[in-house]
């Protein structure tokens, strides 16, 4: 049974910074690509960063670029997201993602399992 379990949101002040983790269980961690998305109340879910199973690939959002890092350790099965300079409209639940393609991909639609989310707020 595959399990990614975000943890690592919280509620900041605009300008903070936030780590979030995601560890997996039950697949084959480095043969996935890993994605970060992000839902706000009344918005669709949309994509924050991905990077490739061997954590050489990264894409991110216009909207966090230079601000987010994805990164993935392959010995302890998890990816992570730093998050930097958070801004209110950073305020979402973010869920973790993996999928089996070997490009990049930036829909849901892509990734075969989820996270439950972690919420996190920035208040301004």
């Amino acid at each position: 049974q595959v399990q990614l379990v975000e943890s690592g949101g919280g509620l900041v002040q605009a300008g903070d910074s936030l780590r979030l983790s995601c560890a997996a269980s039950g697949l084959t961690f480095s043969t996935y690509n890993m994605g970060w998305f992000r839902q706000a109340p009344g918005k669709e879910r949309e994509f924050v960063a991905a990077i490739r199973r061997n954590g050489g690939s990264t894409y991110y959002a216009d909207s966090v670029k230079g601000r987010f890092t994805i990164s993935v350790d392959n010995a302890k099965n998890t990816a992570y997201l730093q998050m930097n300079s958070l801004e209110p409209e950073d305020t979402a639940v973010y869920y973790c993602a993996a999928s089996p393609l070997v490009v990049l991909s930036t829909t849901p639609p892509t990734y075969s399992y989820w996270g439950q989310g972690t919420q996190v707020t920035v208040s301004s």
